[in-house]
């Protein structure tokens, strides 16, 4: 976490959390979602605006986290943006290193993959020591390597248990709405 960030927490610690402004697609891209967007229908159904500054996504990126509940957020200064997330808190890239192939997040941290997961749509997801991720459309060519080369072993799993199993929700905003009433 960036420290001016750290400093405005200090400076002012009862900021409102936010909700549902800020999501992350399956491509890793980042979306703001304003009230009229929020109106429009849930995400991902409902995109929003795609955020191009790349200044802005490296600050987003730096301040990326997730709280115990499993709610991934950035941390906006003093205020924590919840993210809404169309499949997993990470996107994968990968790359090829030697004989091997690596991940790294849309975040741009290496990762040391522990498994492999395939849901019924046939969405590769990989367990890593940072979380969980789902391997980015363009990169399941190198990901069919890893796969054939005896790398990573995929399990089946239905894409509705992976939050549970890996502690992580898609919708904070749904589960702060259902806590509300």
């Amino acid at each position: 976490m960036d420290d001016i960030v750290k400093q405005a927490l200090k400076k002012w610690p009862n900021v409102p959390h936010c909700y549902a402004w800020l999501a992350l697609d399956a491509r890793g891209d980042w979306y703001m979602r304003d009230d009229r967007v929020q109106a429009a229908g849930p995400f991902p159904q409902v995109k929003g605006s795609r955020i191009l500054h790349e200044k802005l996504r490296e600050f987003i990126h730096r301040n990326y986290a997730a709280d115990g509940a499993g709610c991934w957020f950035f941390q906006n200064g003093p205020q924590r943006v919840y993210v809404e997330l169309e499949a997993a808190p990470f996107v994968w890239r990968l790359e090829r290193s030697g004989a091997a192939v690596s991940a790294s997040s849309h975040t741009g941290q290496a990762a040391q993959v522990h498994s492999a997961w395939v849901d019924e749509h046939g969405r590769l997801f990989l367990a890593a020591d940072i979380g969980l991720g789902i391997v980015h459309t363009l990169d399941m060519e190198l990901a069919s390597d890893a796969v054939e080369a005896g790398q990573w072993n995929p399990v089946e799993i239905g894409f509705s248990e992976l939050p549970g199993r890996f502690n992580y929700r898609l919708s904070p905003a749904a589960l702060q709405m259902s806590a509300a009433e």
